[in-house]
């Protein structure tokens, strides 16, 4: 098995940042990523609250630049799906779907996945018609009428980034009202083409081949209707990922628990968490990047 100073498992801020200060520090690392290469980041189309960019930048533009740092800088890529981390004492071994590393050190920056409906034919329909990012797929329903699934701030945007593509956009969130940014929700309700469909919850989704209508009930009346949508984008929030880290890990609701702010070391010596995955109030790039960067300067100290 091939061994390195450092394997951080995920390519996201946090784990980008992290390899750019173990890389600067000299220390053989490895990056794991089972998916696409800087996480949830990279599928969102504008970031407009990171510091140095008075104009916002593109997820994808600001994870190549951490990327093309850290090779800078000597860190290695993989893209293979983490599935299992053992203890062997002085050395970790992490386990892939295509085969096992050792490691001195691990950082653990695996972040959050989007949440389901947990419809019955919810996962049928995924790539056809079904979709959890907005900016990724949306291209695909020019002028066809779609719907979007929540009540918070991403969503909403979605449904912004949307109304530009599709020929009407219907926003279902189960409750009353939306927990947003109030300037959003006023552009939310000023686009014409965004019909707001407020108290109403997703029952089922019906199509032959491909996504062709919804059926609602309202939560209130318990009434049905019938939508017409091409496309269902589920913004409905995230969830810890990493599920195999969980039997290893102290963690609560899957969240990493970490010793504290200045060091993030797990229960496990020798492992550190990052990011999203931490148990933590705030979950923004900013703060990803601040984990990772203290992530980093931790492995360091701890494998002198």
């Amino acid at each position: 098995m091939q061994e390195y100073d450092v394997i951080i498992i995920g390519s996201g801020p946090a784990g980008l940042t992290a390899s750019i200060y173990t890389g600067r520090a000299q220390l053989t690392t490895l990056i794991l990523e089972g998916a696409t290469l800087g996480g949830n980041t990279a599928l969102t189309d504008h970031i407009d609250n990171y510091p140095g960019f008075p104009d916002g930048i593109g997820g994808v533009e600001l994870i190549d630049n951490m990327w093309t740092q850290a090779q800078r800088f000597g860190a290695e890529l993989k893209y293979e799906q983490a599935v299992g981390l053992k203890d062997l004492g002085d050395l970790k071994q992490v386990i892939t779907n295509s085969g096992d590393y050792l490691a001195r050190s691990v950082i653990v920056a695996v972040g959050v996945k989007r949440r389901e409906l947990g419809l019955s034919k919810e996962s049928e329909f995924i790539g056809r018609g079904i979709s959890y990012c907005a900016t990724c797929d949306g291209a695909f329903f020019q002028g066809a009428p779609v719907a979007v699934v929540g009540g918070g701030e991403s969503a909403l945007k979605e449904a912004l980034y949307l109304s530009n593509i599709a020929s009407r956009v219907h926003l279902i969130h189960w409750l009353g009202s939306y927990q947003a940014n109030p300037s959003v929700v006023e552009k939310v309700l000023g686009t014409g083409n965004i019909i707001v469909h407020l108290n109403k919850t997703v029952k089922e989704i019906n199509g032959e081949d491909y996504l062709q209508k919804l059926v609602l009930e309202d939560t209130l009346t318990k009434t049905k209707e019938e939508l017409e949508a091409e496309g269902l984008f589920i913004s409905i929030g995230m969830i810890a990922s990493g599920e195999f880290l969980q039997p290893l890990l102290k963690h609560e609701d899957g969240y990493v628990l970490t010793n504290d702010d200045l060091e993030l070391a797990t229960s496990m010596p020798g492992v550190f968490a990052a990011g999203d995955i931490r148990h933590k109030i705030v979950r923004q790039v900013a703060t990803a990047v601040g984990d990772g960067a203290i992530a980093g300067m931790a492995v360091t100290e701890f494998l002198k």
